[in-house]
């Protein structure tokens, strides 16, 4: 069995994250969506453990000094974390981690777990991007031009990814990331017991 690895996937607002993330989830079981630890009080439709890890902030930053997150943030008043044992624990069991996380935490990871695959979705232009925000009617047109600007400066970090993928439709998007994830599995470093597997199964 292949060991398990780590997938971060981000991209700008707009490209279509969290739509591709669920359509993989979807098509294929041996990925597991990681989940984040956070400060902020559950709402009534969430569970513990199973949409976030909810902990008191002095929990949060004994964790986050013990070095237990992978990565960290403060967000909204809140604290936001990806605990480093959940996904150990998962890709010790053959698992694939998901994890949809934005630039500046898949940094961080990158800096504390090389072993991740990193992955960026990038819109096919910009003007689809602004497209699709407006499309969303959520945003002011202060908040838009925030979002498209940041956009803009989100790209110059492509280079530090190993993989980009182009969401023009979220089918196409899919299917490259799960030649991405074929591709990982057959990385060497990925199997230990090549040898032994082959002999056995020659009969030797």
């Amino acid at each position: 069995m292949a060991e398990g690895f780590l997938l971060v996937l981000s991209g700008p607002s707009g490209s279509g994250k969290g739509t591709v993330s669920q359509a993989l989830m979807e098509k294929k079981d041996d990925i597991t969506f990681s989940i984040s630890a956070t400060t902020r009080k559950p709402r009534p439709t969430e569970t513990n453990g199973e949409n976030y890890f909810f902990l008191s902030e002095e929990k949060f930053k004994q964790m986050d000094e013990d070095g237990e997150f992978l990565e960290s943030a403060f967000v909204h008043s809140n604290y936001y974390g990806t605990p480093k044992k959940f996904v150990m624990d998962e890709i010790g069991k053959g698992e694939i981690v998901l994890l949809e996380i934005d630039v500046q935490g898949a940094l961080q990871i990158k800096k504390n777990y090389k072993e991740a695959v990193f992955i960026f979705l990038l819109p096919p232009t910009m003007d689809e991007l602004r497209n699709r925000i407006l499309k969303r009617g959520t945003e002011s047109e202060e908040d838009i031009k925030i979002r498209f600007n940041n956009a803009f400066k989100e790209l110059d970090f492509v280079g530090e990814y190993d993989f980009f993928v182009v969401n023009d439709e979220v089918e196409n998007a899919v299917n490259d990331i799960e030649a991405i994830i074929h591709s990982e599995k057959l990385r060497v470093k990925r199997h230990k017991d090549i040898k032994l597997n082959i002999t056995r199964q020659g009969g030797k």
